[in-house]
């Protein structure tokens, strides 16, 4: 799964181009107070984590979905196939011995 930050894209879209502007929209529409610093960080880096009333003040803000804001891709990941883990001697000489084996 790959997710891509697309808060830059969208401000943009809406003709908000600096982090200042977005700061202010922020406030205004959405009554919210971030730092300097988190609105920056916000606009040029990919987060980890993001709260769910940062976003849907972002949202508000600017007026769009978080579908606009957050692009997943949920390709399955393929895996290889790996062969089979043949039964060791050890557990052979367990089971000999009448112990059951754990299930797997």
């Amino acid at each position: 799964m790959k997710i891509q930050w697309r808060l830059r894209m969208a401000a943009a879209q809406r003709e908000v181009w600096t982090g200042t502007e977005l700061r202010r929209l922020l406030a205004e529409k959405a009554g919210l107070e971030l730092s300097s610093a988190s609105v920056s960080a916000l606009f040029t880096k990919e987060p980890s984590q993001v709260k769910m009333t940062t976003l849907a003040a972002l949202c508000t803000a600017l007026e769009c979905t978080p579908n606009d804001l957050i692009e997943v891709d949920t390709t399955p990941v393929e895996r290889p196939i790996t062969p089979p883990r043949p039964v060791s001697e050890v557990s052979q000489a367990a089971s000999a011995r009448g112990r059951s084996m754990p299930p797997l």
